[in-house]
């Protein structure tokens, strides 16, 4: 599997939100809204608390993953671009 950086998601999912395929995943998603990508943050937020209590290094970074995914669908939803959170790291 190829490894993907930060950056490199935000602009895949930049791209495929610019191209409004209904049947993507990531427009899916953004068409639902902020409310409903909350949910899934708060939701994958939970997930990676568990898995690194329980669960082992390698179900930790695959539950971060999906939380890092999400938070990306939020900035999209909002407006946001890498360097308006990075201002605040």
């Amino acid at each position: 599997m190829a490894m993907k950086s930060f950056e490199a998601l935000f602009a895949e999912l930049q791209a495929k939100a610019a191209c409004q395929d209904p049947q993507s995943g990531t427009v899916q998603l953004l068409e639902k809204g902020v409310h409903t990508i909350g949910k899934k943050v708060i939701e994958e937020a939970g997930e990676v608390w568990m898995a690194a209590e329980h669960e082992g290094r390698q179900r930790t970074a695959e539950e971060i993953s999906q939380l890092l995914y999400h938070i990306q669908v939020m900035m999209i939803a909002c407006g946001l671009e890498l360097e308006d959170v990075y201002r605040y790291l």
